[in-house]
C-alpha cells in the first residue's frame, strides 16, 4: 500500500469491483474516487458470471407497470412496491446508458434490443449480450472505462476488514494488503461486495464471495433486512465443480423442459410448469431429488439445433462435462444462486449507520421481497448505483480521524459451510435451525478467521428461525402455510446475539 494512497483522506470509498462497484464509481467520478477490490477487477465478481441479462419494459407489448406487477407476484408480499416501481421505472434508461458507456447488447437486424423470456415474467423484457454472456460483457465495458478514468484509484488485492465507526458514524476503513494492514480515514464508504455463495457448498457464486459486507456492516451495526431470504436456482449443472455452472433460466424461456430419469415433465401440474417462479421450481426439483429420481434439463427440441448459437457460454460449459446440450440432457439441480436479504438501506442507499451506503446484493432495497424476479438484479444495481453516487456526492466527507492500523485475519468460511448448507437450504425446520444458531453463536463471538462468516450465517439462521412461515424463497416445513400479514424482518447484530442466546437457553432448559 503506497503512501499516496493513504493519504487519500476524505474519499469516497467503494469496496467491491463488480458491476454495482464500478457504475457507482463511474457516476462518482466528478471528484477522486477510491475503489478497494480483493481481486483484480473482474476475476471474483458474480456481476461477471451473469447470464440472464437485465430486465426493463423496452418492448412495445411492455410497460413499468407490468413489470411492476411480475415483480410483485415474485416477491410473494414483501416487496416495497414504491422503491420497486421507482427503479423499474428508471430501468430503462440505466440500460440505455449502459450501452452508451460500451456495452454491446444482442440487438435485431434493425438496431433495436433483442429481448428475452424468464420464468414470471409475463412479457419478453430480459436484455442480453453476447446470448448468455450479458454479466461478462457488462463487467469489460464497465472496467475499461473505470481503468481510463484519471479520477478513480483502483487498488487490487486489498481488502476491508473493518469499518471505524464513531457516534454511528463512518470514520474510515481498516484493511489488509500483502504489505501491511491499513488505515483508510474517510467518511464516505459503499459497499458493493456482492452476495454469501461462498458460505455454502453448493453455489453458482464465485467461492470468496462469503458475505464480507454484510459482515463490515453488522461490526458497524447497521440494521439488515430479510436475511432468511436465499434464491436457490433450481438448474445448476449437477457435477463436481465448484462452484456449479449455471444453466440460465433463460434457455427454458426458450422451449427447454425438465424431466426425471423417465423422460417425465414431473413440473407440468405446477401453474406455468418451468417457468414458474424459482423457488416453486427449487423447491419441487429438490423434493423430486430427495425421492430418489434424477432430474434433467431437456433442451434438444427447444432451442435444439440453436443452442450453441443462442446459449455459447452454457453449451462450452457443457461440453467441458461432455454433454451435448443439442442431443444430450442436462443433468441438474438446485443450487445457492442470489442473497434477497442485505443491509437495510433507503432509496438512496442510505443505511441506518451515518456515512455508509450499500449497493447490489449485499443491500436490501426491497425491490426482491421473498423472492427475486429473474434478471431484476442487475438492473437494480445500475438503476441505484446512480442513486447512490448522487447521495455519496451530496454529503459530507466527515472529520479526519487518526487510527492505528488493526491485524484482522481474513474471514474464513469452512468451519461454517457445511453447517449452513445442511440447516438453510431449499427447505429448513425449527430443529434443525435451533441446531445451526447453538453451533454458530460461539464461532460468531470468537476473534478469528471464523467469526465473521459465521456471524453472517447466525444472523441469517435467527431471522429464519424467527419467521414462522412459509414465504417465498424461505420454506419452514414445520410452518408450511404463509401467514396473513406480511412482514419484513430488520434487526442488528448485537439484536441477533441477544436472540440466539435466548435460543440456547431455551433449548438448554428443555433439555434439562
Amino acid at each position: 500500500m503506497s503512501a499516496d494512497v493513504r493519504s487519500f483522506f476524505g474519499r469516497p470509498i467503494i469496496i467491491g469491483g463488480g458491476i454495482a462497484g464500478l457504475l457507482t464509481a463511474l457516476h462518482l467520478a466528478a471528484e477522486p474516487v477510491l475503489i478497494l477490490s480483493r481481486t483484480p477487477l473482474g476475476s471474483e465478481a458474480s456481476s461477471a458470471w451473469a447470464q440472464g441479462g437485465l430486465a426493463a419494459s423496452f418492448g412495445v407489448d411492455d410497460d413499468p407497470v407490468l413489470h411492476l406487477a411480475d415483480t410483485l407476484a415474485a416477491g410473494d408480499g414483501l416487496c416495497d412496491a414504491e422503491i420497486a416501481s421507482c427503479i423499474l421505472n428508471a430501468a430503462p434508461d440505466a440500460i440505455e446508458a449502459l450501452a452508451n458507456l460500451g456495452a454491446r447488447f444482442d440487438r435485431t437486424p434493425e438496431g433495436a434490443l433483442l429481448l428475452g423470456l424468464e420464468a414470471a415474467h409475463g412479457r419478453r423484457r430480459i436484455v442480453h449480450a453476447g446470448g448468455d454472456g450479458s454479466g461478462q460483457e457488462i463487467m469489460r465495458a464497465l472496467v475499461e472505462a473505470v481503468r481510463s478514468h484519471p479520477s478513480i484509484v483502483v487498488v487490487e488485492g486489498v481488502e476491508a476488514r473493518r469499518l471505524a465507526v464513531e457516534d454511528n458514524t463512518v470514520r474510515g476503513v481498516w484493511a489488509s494488503c500483502s504489505m501491511s494492514p491499513v488505515f483508510l480515514g474517510t467518511g464516505r464508504v459503499v459497499l458493493a461486495t456482492g452476495g454469501i455463495g461462498g458460505l455454502f457448498l453448493d453455489s453458482t457464486n464465485p467461492l470468496g464471495s462469503c458475505g464480507q459486507g454484510l459482515a463490515l456492516a453488522a461490526r458497524a451495526g447497521a440494521v439488515l433486512a430479510d436475511l432468511e431470504f436465499i434464491q436457490f436456482h433450481p438448474t445448476a449443472l449437477d457435477g463436481p465443480d465448484r462452484p456449479m455452472p449455471l444453466i440460465s433460466e433463460a434457455v427454458r424461456g426458450e422451449g427447454a423442459t425438465i424431466v426425471d430419469e423417465t423422460g417425465r415433465r414431473f413440473l407440468e401440474d405446477l401453474q406455468d410448469a418451468e417457468l414458474a417462479p424459482r423457488d416453486v421450481v427449487a423447491r419441487a426439483i429438490w423434493t423430486h431429488l430427495a425421492n430418489g429420481h434424477r432430474v434433467f434439463l431437456d433442451g434438444r427440441q427447444k432451442p435444439g439445433a440453436a443452442f450453441a448459437r443462442q446459449f455459447p457460454t452454457i453449451a462450452s460449459t457443457c461440453r467441458s462435462a461432455g454433454i451435448d446440450p443439442a442431443r444430450d440432457l442436462i443433468p441438474i439441480r438446485p443450487a445457492q444462486h442470489y442473497h434477497m436479504g442485505g443491509i437495510a438501506v433507503d432509496r438512496d442507499g442510505r443505511t441506518s449507520v451515518a456515512g455508509l451506503w450499500a449497493c447490489g446484493e449485499v443491500a436490501s432495497t426491497g425491490l426482491h421481497g421473498a423472492n427475486r424476479l429473474a434478471s431484476n438484479s442487475l438492473t437494480e444495481a445500475v438503476v441505484c448505483a446512480r442513486w447512490v453516487a448522487e447521495s455519496v456526492a451530496g454529503s459530507p466527507i466527515g472529520r479526519r480521524t487518526r487510527s492505528t492500523a488493526r491485524e484482522i485475519p481474513a474471514p474464513d468460511p469452512l468451519p461454517s459451510r457445511s453447517l449452513l448448507s445442511r440447516t438453510l437450504g431449499v427447505k429448513r425446520d425449527g430443529e434443525i435451525l435451533r441446531e445451526a444458531v447453538s453451533a454458530l453463536l460461539p464461532l460468531a463471538k470468537r476473534h478469528d478467521a471464523a467469526s465473521d462468516p459465521a456471524a453472517v450465517g447466525l444472523m441469517i439462521a435467527v431471522a429464519a428461525l424467527r419467521r414462522e412461515e412459509s414465504r417465498g424463497a424461505h420454506y419452514r416445513t414445520d410452518f408450511p402455510d404463509r401467514a396473513a400479514i406480511a412482514r419484513r424482518s430488520e434487526f442488528t447484530l448485537d439484536e441477533a446475539l441477544a436472540t440466539a442466546r435466548e435460543f440456547a437457553c431455551s433449548s438448554t432448559l428443555e433439555e434439562v
